[in-house]
């Protein structure tokens, strides 16, 4: 199965699969509105207004699995990313990334290995997974790998089309 297959839910409750996004770069990340990493969602904005017009979405998957530190309605999440963070990029309902009920993306996500060869389950609030313009998964930076860190910040460069 495809990533771009999955069925998804807007933040909002709406169907949506990563194939709305077909042709784009995903930096696919679980956030969560209470955590010591959630200032992350500045560096993540910046990402989308950056590379957004070259080829990048950042896509947002609340995540209440790590000492409960996502534990918002969807409209509660919404007001804070956007009052707090000025977060212009799609937010998705809520998701399990470990677990029996580790959701579809996150089954087919941690399988690919980190930079240390390390597959498997997803350690904290705030791990990225880089996606090709072809759907296909091809990096993945643990939790407190800045968005703006060099090693990210190449990476979505290699998968970003060539400028004129």
């Amino acid at each position: 199965m495809s990533l771009y297959d999955i069925p998804l839910r807007t933040l909002e409750g709406e169907p949506a699969s990563l194939g709305d996004y077909k042709g784009r770069a995903l930096l696919i990340v679980n956030v969560a509105s209470k955590c010591g990493l959630t200032p992350q969602y500045e560096g993540l904005e910046r990402l989308q207004q950056r590379y957004g017009d070259r080829g990048l979405t950042v896509l947002g998957f609340p995540c209440n699995q790590f000492l409960g530190q996502e534990p918002g309605t969807a409209e509660e999440i919404r007001t804070f990313c956007s009052t707090t963070y000025g977060v212009s990029f799609p937010l998705f309902e809520k998701v399990e990334v470990n677990g029996e009920n580790r959701h579809p993306l996150y089954a087919e996500l941690v399988r690919l290995a980190d930079e240390d060869g390390e597959a498997g389950d997803v350690q904290w609030n705030f791990e990225k997974y880089l996606v090709s313009a072809e759907g296909e998964p091809v990096a993945r930076f643990r939790p407190r790998t800045e968005p703006e860190a060099p090693e990210l910040l190449a990476a979505i460069e290699d998968q970003l089309p060539a400028t004129a």
